[in-house]
């Protein structure tokens, strides 16, 4: 699907754009990796501010920018509530096995307040034109979309991941605003399961290709009588090759699953959004970012988050009815124009 290229009528569909380039994010890289090293991981609060603020700050949408409103200091407040609450529950289940099962159960319970607390966090601390994003989701939501959805997903080894793809994405997005407006997603099972076709096939290929290696390798080892480091070598070479066969299919299916629900979305009932990923091509700039940020021993990695960032960003488009000014001055009457003194009630991001 082709969304054009030249300045869109009312209601056509127009890309985002990124600005941002390699060279300037490499000068915001290596000062946040050299800082974090330096005080011992506690800059990194302050590097994740840089970082998003860059990123926002290059992506624009009809003639504007996101901005990220979060202070390191919300994160670094939020980091250590989680360390020290992880430092503890660690010491009560070495006094007891039984206090062992108690915080696994406190950490299963605690999950979903956290992951919802993150995603309002990051939405509070966003704005588009002078407008905050909300997220009302509940805890309960929460707990359906992500830990038994993710479960679902796990135990039928992928077969009901469409539903846990369903309920999550509806999960933050149906509860995500733009002021006041709200946002709506509704990715159809059938399409869900349409996309893990391919991931599927990839799977069964890749395991059968395995397979084949194993029992090659096996006869081989038989027949030569050997043992030791060859059967040691032959367990990471399966372990590292069914990893890299999940790890392709997830990111085929991710992309897939991406298109889905960014062009079933609306904004307000009226506002359209699309995205046309191609599967192939997210799949190649993954993974050729990881073999190049671990050739380079991490220096390209400012390359490679640029690339990939500039390639999703550049194949999402939206539509609007009616004239992009008047919509926001719209939601700024309405009330959803949230001022700087909201953040005062934001409280800390939990890194979830």
């Amino acid at each position: 699907m082709d969304f054009g290229t030249a300045k869109p009528a009312v209601n056509s569909f127009e890309r985002a754009k990124f600005n941002g380039r390699a060279s300037e994010y490499f000068g915001i890289w290596i000062v946040n990796i050299l800082l974090t090293v330096v005080t011992l991981g506690i800059y990194s609060a302050w590097a994740k501010v840089r970082r998003n603020r860059y990123f926002y700050g290059n992506t624009v949408l009809l003639g504007s920018s996101f901005e990220y409103h979060a202070t390191g200091k919300q994160i670094f407040i939020g980091r250590l509530i989680v360390f020290g609450v992880i430092i503890v529950l660690n010491i009560l289940a070495s006094l007891h096995p039984l206090f062992g099962f108690v915080t696994l159960i406190v950490a299963l319970i605690a999950m979903p307040w956290l992951v919802m607390r993150g995603i309002r966090f990051n939405a509070r601390v966003t704005s588009y034109r002078n407008v905050r994003f909300d997220f009302v989701g509940t805890v309960g939501g929460a707990f359906v979309a992500v830990m038994v959805g993710g479960f679902l997903a796990a135990i039928s080894l992928g077969l009901l991941a469409p539903f846990a793809s369903r309920w999550l994405n509806r999960y933050v997005f149906n509860n995500l605003r733009y002021g006041d407006r709200k946002f709506f997603v509704d990715p159809r099972i059938g399409s869900l399961y349409f996309a893990l076709m391919i991931p599927a096939i990839i799977t069964i290929i890749g395991l059968v290709i395995l397979g084949g290696l194993i029992a090659a390798a096996v006869a081989a080892q038989a027949g030569a009588n050997l043992v030791g480091m060859m059967l040691i070598g032959s367990i990471y070479f399966v372990t590292f090759g069914v990893l890299i066969v999940y790890a392709l299919a997830g990111i085929v299916y991710r992309a897939a699953v991406h298109n889905i629900v960014w062009s079933s979305m609306m904004i307000d009932g009226r506002h359209r959004l699309r995205s046309d990923l191609s599967r192939g091509r997210y799949a190649w700039i993954t993974l050729s970012n990881l073999v190049v940020t671990i050739c380079t021993f991490g220096l390209m990695r400012p390359w490679a988050a640029v690339r990939l960032t500039r390639y999703v960003v550049e194949h999402t488009a939206i539509a609007v009815d009616g004239d992009i000014g008047d919509v926001v001055t719209a939601v700024q009457q309405s009330g959803g124009a949230i001022g700087s003194e909201y953040m005062s009630m934001e409280g800390f991001d939990f890194g979830f």
